[in-house]
C-alpha cells in the first residue's frame, strides 16, 4: 500500500474560507463527528478526517463557488475520485460547495445527498466532466477510468452544500453553552483566526511525498486537532490562554499560604490537572458543563471571590470532572475569572 501527494495548492480568502468550514463541517455537523480527532490540510484532499489511532479517513474536497455547472463540479470530484481508486480505504468522500445550479437537485431544499438527488441530465453532465478531468490528470491511469469504477465512486458521493454564515460554525462548538456564545463579530475573528491556522500548514511542502500507511501523514506536521480547536475557541472567549504558566491572582492568596518549597510542585499539579481534563475526550461534556457554570457565575457574580464560586458548584457537577481536586479546581476558576476581567 502506498499513497503519493499530488496538487496541493494555495487558496484566495474564500477558497480558504471554504475549507475552514469543511473542517468545521466534520468536526461539528456529522453523527460521526466525535470520532474525529485530527484534521489533515491539503494532504489527501483539502480536508481529511482522521480519527485518534489514525485508522479512519474522511475525504473532503471544498469549493466556495456557488454557480458552478454540473460538469464543472464533475471535474472537481477528480481528486476524490483518485482517493477512491487509491490503497487508502476512506469511510466518506465528500465533496463540500457553496452552491450549486438551480437545474442540479430534484429536492432543493435538500443541502446534504447522494446522487439519487441529482436531476438525470445533471447527474450525466458531473459524469461526463469527472471523466474529462481524469483525462487530463497524470496520476489517474487511463485504464482505471472505467464505467464500472466511474459507478461505483459517484454512487459513494455525498454533496454538500454549505448553508451557513462563518460564525455559525464557531457557535456549534459550544451550542450546549449558550451562556459563553460571544457577539457575532468576536465569534467570526475567531473563525478567521482558525482559518489562518489551517493555511498556515500549507506552507509545509509535501508535494510528491509517498506514504505507505496513513499514520504516516502525522509526520509532516500538516494537522489540526479537535481539542486544538476547542482551545483557541476557549482562549478567544477568555480572551487568555487557560492553559498559560503562571500564578492567576485570584488564586495567589492559596499560593503564598502553601510551604514555600512546595510551591512549584502545587502549581504544576494544578496546570497538569487542567490539561488532562481539557484534552480528556471521554469527559468532554463533563468539562464543558462545569466550564460553562463556572463562567457564568463570574460574569453574573463578578464581586464573588473563587472560593465563594468553589462552594456553589453543584456536586453532580463537580464530581463528573474526575480530573480536578480541590487545588486544581479552585486554580480553574481563578484561570476563567482572570482571563475574564482581562
Amino acid at each position: 500500500m502506498s499513497y503519493t501527494v499530488c496538487s496541493s495548492e494555495r487558496l484566495r480568502k474564500s477558497g480558504a474560507d471554504a475549507e475552514t468550514k469543511a473542517m468545521l463541517y466534520l468536526m461539528n455537523f456529522r453523527e460521526d463527528s466525535s470520532e474525529m480527532n485530527y484534521f489533515i490540510v491539503d494532504f489527501f484532499n483539502d480536508i481529511t478526517g482522521m480519527d485518534r489511532m489514525a485508522r479512519k479517513l474522511w475525504d473532503v474536497q471544498s469549493k466556495a463557488t456557488k454557480t458552478a455547472s454540473a460538469k464543472v463540479i464533475g471535474r472537481e470530484l477528480v481528486t476524490l475520485f483518485k482517493n477512491f481508486l487509491s490503497d487508502f480505504s476512506f469511510v466518506d468522500y465528500i465533496i463540500f460547495m457553496g452552491g450549486v445550479p438551480d437545474t442540479f437537485r430534484k429536492d432543493s431544499s435538500l443541502n446534504v445527498f447522494d446522487i439519487s438527488n441529482i436531476k438525470e441530465k445533471a447527474l450525466s453532465s458531473v459524469r461526463e466532466g469527472l471523466i474529462d478531468e481524469c483525462k487530463k490528470k497524470e496520476y489517474i491511469n487511463n485504464s482505471e477510468i472505467t464505467d464500472v469504477n466511474i459507478d461505483k465512486f459517484l454512487e459513494e458521493i455525498w454533496f454538500i452544500i454549505d448553508d451557513k454564515e462563518p460564525q455559525e460554525y464557531i457557535k456549534q462548538i459550544i451550542k450546549d453553552h449558550p451562556s459563553i456564545i460571544p457577539s457575532d463579530s468576536k465569534l467570526i475573528g475567531i473563525f478567521n483566526e482558525i482559518r489562518n491556522k489551517q493555511s498556515e500548514l500549507k506552507n509545509i511542502n509535501v508535494e510528491g511525498i509517498t506514504i505507505d500507511r496513513i499514520d504516516e501523514v502525522l509526520s509532516y506536521g500538516r494537522e489540526l486537532k479537535t481539542q486544538e480547536i476547542r482551545l483557541l475557541v476557549l482562549q478567544r472567549i477568555l480572551n487568555a490562554d487557560p492553559l498559560s504558566k503562571g500564578v492567576p491572582v485570584p488564586f495567589m492568596p492559596i499560593y503564598l499560604k502553601y510551604p514555600e518549597e512546595r510551591r512549584e510542585r502545587l502549581l504544576y499539579d494544578c496546570q497538569s490537572a487542567m490539561c488532562r481534563a481539557l484534552f480528556n475526550n471521554s469527559l468532554a461534556q463533563a468539562y464543558w458543563t462545569l466550564f460553562d457554570y463556572v463562567y457564568t457565575a463570574i460574569i453574573q457574580n463578578p464581586n464573588k471571590n473563587m472560593d465563594d464560586i468553589f462552594y456553589s458548584i453543584p456536586d453532580d457537577i463537580v464530581n463528573a470532572c474526575t480530573d480536578f481536586d480541590a487545588f486544581s479546581l479552585k486554580y480553574f476558576i481563578a484561570k476563567i475569572k482572570e482571563g475574564i476581567s482581562q
